[in-house]
């Protein structure tokens, strides 16, 4: 049965998703997409696992935990690689990124 406790959890994961989605879009259309390649590439990886960690809280995965904290390594990864950004996107990526890592942290506990 679902757990109230991964509410805030959940909500974290589809914030960082969307910020990584507009981060990953937005630096397809910088002038030096090659220098973005590694931001471009975490940002699709961490969205990508940010929606299955909600999805499996939201259906009460046994494996929620362990999802949960390998989401929270790969958000800590694409944080560190935006914040090395000055783009606004990137920025707000990053701190996205971080917070979600954190709830992930808690839920994986």
């Amino acid at each position: 049965m679902y757990s109230q406790s991964f509410e805030e959890c959940i909500q974290a994961c589809l914030e960082c998703m969307e910020a990584c989605n507009v981060c990953f879009d937005a630096c397809l259309g910088e002038e030096d997409v090659k220098m973005m390649a590694d931001c471009i590439r975490l940002d699709r990886e961490c969205a990508d696992i940010c929606a299955f960690a909600a999805k499996a809280m939201q259906s009460n995965s046994p494996f929620a935990r362990q999802i949960c904290a390998l989401c929270a390594e790969i958000c800590e990864a694409c944080g560190n690689e935006c914040k090395k950004h000055d783009h606004g996107h990137c920025q707000r990526c990053a701190e996205a990124c971080f917070k979600c890592a954190e709830e992930c942290r808690k839920m994986a506990a």
